[in-house]
């Protein structure tokens, strides 16, 4: 049975969005999830999910007095506030009793208590773990790192992050020798900003399948499997492409109720429009693991709903079914001089 430490206290609707995630999770895979944070305001939130008979013994609650809030300074916060819902949570994985952590609060915090608690595995050598998310291609799917983590990198951190990914996609989507690329403002040799530049030797020197830059629109088009770029730059394409999505669906929705033809129509293409939303909705993958630290923790968006929560969930107990950590770690052994 998976054990997963959930941050009941993370996210713009926390506790009643967390906590009714994890009821859901718990109902439909059987986790055992450790809901953490203010016990009296979980409990509260908790009573609100009505008769829990049928998952007695599955939820739990372990009091953390603490919250970091999203608009505190990270670091500041982290040191201040030793007994957060995240610091406790962290701890929980670091000490064994949990499996995984999962968070929808501040991912500043998050990643710092990450760092502090769990370390970083045995040989990533970058000082700062990224944050991985998978982007719906016209071919499957395209690993994409850093896309919020680190706003400020240096070049041996990109040379991480690609070898990272690319076990990343190996590990979890079973690809063999994955392609690499580095996102630029073009696909030729020396473009990208200083430290792109001084990147990229690094990153052709490692064991990895690395094919060169390439434009943010090649993403979506399925152009590598994993696309390696700083965490300003990533953040912005990420929140980019959900804007673009949200914008395109209400448009869509907009001309397709403008006469009672079109109404019709509608109706026949919505299966059709259902199961392209699931693809490229966030909600559906819930959360996305910071990758480098040494133990599973899952970051999900901070307005996450309870959906949103129990596939976060989900893509913990994958990480952890997969050994996502221990296999990296293997991997990382085996490429290491000897």
């Amino acid at each position: 049975m998976v054990r997963i430490a959930l941050d009941a206290m993370g996210g713009d609707l926390a506790p009643q969005a967390p906590v009714a995630g994890a009821v859901q999770a718990a109902r439909k895979w059987r986790y055992e999830i450790q809901l953490v944070g203010r016990e009296a305001e979980v409990r509260r939130a908790l009573q609100q999910q009505g008769d829990l008979g049928d998952i007695d013994g599955l939820i739990q609650i372990v009091n953390a007095p603490e919250v970091i809030e999203m608009r505190e300074h990270p670091a500041s916060a982290v040191r201040a506030k030793r007994n957060s819902s995240m610091a406790v949570g962290i701890d929980l994985v670091k000490k064994g009793a949990s499996d995984a952590f999962v968070s929808a609060g501040n991912t500043g915090g998050v990643l710092a208590t990450a760092l502090l608690g769990l370390r970083r595995i045995e040989g990533i050598t970058s000082e700062r773990p990224a944050l991985v998310a998978l982007i719906p291609t016209l071919h499957g799917s395209c690993v994409v790192l850093d896309v919020g983590a680190n706003v400020d990198v240096k070049p041996e951190w990109l040379a991480q992050f690609a070898l990272m990914g690319s076990l990343y996609a190996e590990i979890v989507l079973g690809r063999a020798s994955p392609s690499i690329a580095t996102l630029s403002n073009g696909e030729e040799e020396g473009k990208g900003n200083s430290v792109l530049t001084e990147a990229v030797p690094l990153i052709r020197a490692l064991p990895i399948k690395y094919i060169g830059n390439i434009e943010g629109n090649a993403i979506t088009a399925g152009g590598a499997d994993v696309v390696v770029v700083d965490g300003f730059a990533g953040n912005v394409f990420l929140k980019g492409a959900e804007g673009v999505v949200a914008t395109m669906s209400e448009m869509i929705r907009q001309e397709l109720t403008r006469n009672p033809f079109y109404a019709l129509l509608a109706v026949a293409l919505r299966p059709a429009f259902r199961r392209v939303r699931r693809r490229l909705s966030y909600e559906e993958v819930g959360g996305v693991p910071l990758l480098g630290v040494n133990g599973v923790c899952i970051v999900a968006h901070g307005r996450s709903s309870a959906y949103a929560i129990q596939n976060a969930l989900r893509e913990a107990a994958r990480c952890v079914e997969l050994r996502l950590v221990e296999r990296t770690r293997e991997r990382l052994a085996s490429l290491a001089p000897t």
